[in-house]
């Protein structure tokens, strides 16, 4: 299957540190594709350049064949790759409704307050999503009264506001409750396969639930490469999690395997 995104030798350096170093990664369309990796293994910064907020140091990003690797954070959105944040980034003193919006008008351009048919059809766009997220009941509600699992649903309905075709989640459950989590990972699941996501995420049990394949990071490099089943059963990423290698013998086996499944 032809990739729908592309990463070729990509690489940020710091001086004489190296933060991300010959990443070679491709996104299938239709698919949901989890990179994971203990702390400081390089998540961010690849999330970063991949987005456009970071240009590497080198390699390339391709989307659908086309090089973005040097093209702006806007561009890439017109183009379809859109990221939603770590931290929530909304404004609160607007309502939902004028959150996406805004949102839709600052990707598509024009006046900030559309008239006439624009913006019947910037509101039935964001009504559409509103809906499709689960905040159709919250449209009139100020941003600021919104719970943190709110929040999150509310950047998830401005990257869906610009029809994107790779959502890129940079730890979306981040701070959420367990019933924030769960509520969350049903409405990724919900979207089905007309969106391709590219999740960083720190919570094993998000993974496992949502991602078709999962790419391993450590100090880096790609680690491995694979299906969930394959992840968690690979000696390599449990020796990097457990800081141990698994020993098929061991009563640590089990723990392993709780641990990354």
């Amino acid at each position: 299957m032809t990739a729908l995104l592309d990463l070729h030798g990509l690489t940020r350096r710091y001086g004489s540190v190296t933060a991300v170093e010959d990443v070679d990664l491709s996104v299938a369309p239709s698919t949901r594709h989890a990179i994971i990796g203990p702390n400081g293994a390089g998540k961010s910064t690849l999330f970063a350049m991949v987005a456009g907020t970071l240009a590497p140091s080198s390699g390339r990003v391709l989307l659908e064949g086309v090089d973005i690797t040097r093209m702006r954070v806007h561009r890439r959105a017109h183009r379809g790759l859109v990221k939603t944040f770590q931290h929530s980034s909304v404004f609160d003193s607007m309502s939902v409704e004028d959150n996406v919006v805004l949102g839709t008008r600052r990707v598509h351009g024009g006046a900030a307050r559309p008239y006439g048919r624009t913006r019947t059809r910037v509101r039935s766009i964001a009504g559409g999503v509103l809906d499709q997220v689960g905040l159709a009941d919250r449209r009139t509600t100020m941003a600021r009264e919104l719970s943190h699992g709110e929040r999150r649903q509310l950047e998830l309905a401005l990257a869906l506001s610009v029809d994107p075709k790779v959502l890129l989640l940079d730890e979306p459950t981040a701070g959420m409750s367990a019933r924030e989590t769960e509520r969350f990972v049903d409405l990724i699941t919900g979207l089905g396969s007309g969106v391709t996501i590219l999740i960083i995420e720190h919570d094993l049990d998000v993974v496992f639930s949502l991602a078709d394949r999962v790419t391993v990071l450590h100090l880096g490099r790609v680690i491995a490469d694979g299906t969930p089943a394959e992840v968690r059963e690979s000696e390599l990423v449990q020796q990097v999690y457990l800081g141990v290698a698994p020993d098929p013998t061991d009563s640590t086996e089990g723990v392993a395997s709780h641990e990354l499944a």
